[in-house]
């Protein structure tokens, strides 16, 4: 049994790419299994709206909506795989657990609360199923990944 040395780079660049792994294993959830039925506007063109005050060009939404969701995945990858480092019990459920706080917190609350996304209340069954899919697979995906890279760059 070898002991690892803590490294929260280490750990980043770990989570970082699971994270990137697990953002496309999360689209493909998506593609599958679409959380959004009524053609609701992507958080990411809300969001220009209220900054910029004016509509996205069809190109632009795509363009913010791919950079918001390639971004956001790497991201909490990275902060996941550097908590990952100090507190062991954040990878729990072969990162499903993740993936569960992460729609709590992202979601439930925040994306609601700054008006980019309907509270979970105004959502159908099946969109709450969808996204709640999605995010557990970005979990396990996510810890997955970072487990193998993390033990790569002992």
């Amino acid at each position: 049994m070898s002991t690892r040395t803590r490294s929260i780079a280490k750990g980043a660049i770990a989570g970082l790419l699971g994270g990137l792994v697990a953002t496309a294993a999360k689209s493909y959830v998506e593609k599958i299994f679409p959380p959004r039925t009524h053609r609701e506007p992507e958080p990411p063109a809300i969001l220009t709206r209220k900054v910029g005050g004016r509509e996205l060009t069809v190109q632009q939404k795509r363009v913010a909506q791919e950079t918001m969701h390639w971004g956001f995945g790497a991201t909490m990858g990275a902060a996941y795989g550097a908590l990952a480092e100090f507190y062991p019990p954040a990878t729990s459920k072969q990162g499903a657990s993740f993936g569960m706080a992460l729609i709590a917190l992202s979601h439930d609350n925040a994306l609601p609360i700054l008006g980019l996304k309907a509270k979970p209340e105004a959502q159908t069954r099946r969109e709450r199923t969808s996204e709640l899919a999605s995010y557990v697979a970005y979990g396990v995906v996510t810890e997955t990944v970072r487990s193998i890279v993390r033990r790569m760059i002992n």
